[in-house]
């Protein structure tokens, strides 16, 4: 499990690829790097993946198909950072909301309007996700739990401050990026619940 507050960028210096996988090894940002096992979770831009060998600072993760066929760690090159979050700890203070790290898939940025103090990003998703993106809910993207601005048919914003755009990945993005995307599961839990008692009373 994790929070969605991102704790640091990673930057990727390796990446081996082969038929339907790829090895990525992460520089993890200091302070990140202690105490971890092998099998241990860490989200990468959202993602949970497992780590697989670790080198001081770098670790290892191994990406199935699955993985890259969803996610923007397809994409990855060394050098490229990544949002990364370790996973939370019991008595851990959960200031963003409970992520399990699987992502439904990706969207797309399509407009940034920059700003004094927030700047506004707005992304297009699959219009099958469109009903779980309500005004003021909850999404993770690229693993950062954010409140949702703005909704219109198939796309919505976000309000970043500069401290997330300091922090985080969302600082070097820019238009045609593509991001994770993990809906909030209680959002989805209520609105498939709806849906379904709707339906048997022929509604």
């Amino acid at each position: 499990m994790f929070t969605g507050i991102v704790q640091g960028m990673g930057k990727v210096v390796k990446v081996v690829d082969e038929p339907q996988f790829r090895k990525l090894t992460i520089e993890l940002p200091e302070g990140l790097s202690s105490n971890i096992q092998l099998g241990a979770s860490i989200a990468n831009n959202g993602c949970c993946l497992t780590v697989t060998a670790q080198n001081d600072q770098e670790v290892t993760f191994d990406l199935m198909q699955e993985t890259l066929h969803k996610t923007n760690l397809s994409q990855l090159q060394a050098n490229d950072q990544v949002n990364i979050e370790r996973a939370a700890k019991v008595g851990d203070e959960i200031g963003g909301h409970t992520v399990s790290g699987h992502i439904v898939g990706q969207a797309v940025i399509t407009h940034i309007v920059p700003g004094h103090q927030q700047q506004q990003i707005w992304f297009s998703i699959d219009p099958s996700w469109a009903k779980y993106i309500l005004h003021k809910g909850f999404v993770a993207i690229d693993g950062c739990s954010l409140t949702i601005g703005e909704v219109e048919q198939d796309r919505f914003c976000v309000y970043l401050i500069p401290e997330t755009l300091e922090r985080t990945c969302f600082g070097h993005r820019i238009v045609d990026d593509k991001v994770n995307i993990e809906i909030d599961p209680q959002t989805q839990a209520i609105v498939d619940t709806v849906e379904r008692v709707l339906e048997q009373r022929g509604q």
